[in-house]
């Protein structure tokens, strides 16, 4: 098996074994984004997410080795979206990164940025937002170092769905997504700040996603027709690590 399947100046996609071999390949990944971001910048800005997939990848962060290869004290996370539960919930994407891996690792409290998804939602995505423009400090839009993203059956990425408006959201940052009971709602950041990320890695893995993922890198237009198919760095870089599985139903590469 040949890897990279596919690179350019600006993207770059990895087909791994299986979900273990994609998990330490996404933690090497973390470790030395991580590293160079620090060196050159002395922090490291993260958004991470919930779901399955990453879960691997977690878990390997707050082990060893991996987890004393990284300088905690100037990483900093966020999430890309979270439901709208308290912290402690057993849906809360916070919960699920905190069981895995940050209560593991000798990070300060300070330098967690997490969605506060018991409050309302509206007011949820203000103060996140609020907190992001705080961190970065600046007027412009934020860049983050890294976000980490995962991919739905659907297509969906962060919690940005199919046909829904927000996908032609252009000014915030973060907005709530209410969906229809008994689904949770939840609070995701937009395609303006995850577009403007200096990198992004996808995360996809499962035969579940096979057809879904032959549109989106195998056809330039039928991407268009899913949220995780708009992801396009606008000056960063992409990087897909998909498991065997994930990309069976992939034949050409006309990304």
């Amino acid at each position: 098996m040949e890897t990279p399947v596919i690179e350019t100046s600006n993207l770059k996609i990895e087909v791994l074994p299986n979900l273990e071999a994609l998990s330490h390949r996404a933690a090497s990944f973390f470790v030395a984004a991580s590293g160079n971001s620090i060196a050159t910048k002395k922090r490291f800005a993260v958004a991470i997410s919930g779901g399955f997939t990453p879960r691997g990848l977690y878990k390997l962060l707050g082990s060893v080795p991996y987890r004393d290869q990284v300088n905690w004290q100037h990483v900093h996370f966020f999430w890309v979206d979270e439901r709208c539960v308290p912290k402690d919930h057993e849906k809360s994407n916070f919960k699920a990164a905190w069981d895995s891996f940050l209560s593991s690792i000798p990070i300060p409290d300070g330098n967690i940025q997490r969605i506060r998804g018991e409050e309302e939602p509206e007011k949820a995505a203000v103060d996140y937002e609020e907190d992001i423009k705080k961190y970065f400090g600046i007027s412009e839009l934020p860049v983050f170092d890294l976000i980490i993203l995962g991919m739905g059956e659907d297509g969906h990425t962060a919690s940005l769905f199919p046909g829904s408006k927000l996908l032609k959201e252009t000014i915030r940052l973060a907005v709530p997504v209410y969906l229809p009971k008994p689904t949770c709602n939840r609070i995701t950041l937009t395609f303006p700040i995850l577009n403007n990320a200096a990198q992004i890695l996808f995360l996809v893995a499962g035969r579940s996603k096979a057809s879904i993922l032959s549109e989106i890198l195998g056809d330039r237009e039928k991407k268009k027709r899913f949220p995780a198919g708009l992801i396009n760095p606008v000056h960063g870089y992409m990087t897909w690590l998909i498991d065997q599985e994930a990309v069976e139903r992939l034949r050409g590469l006309k990304y």
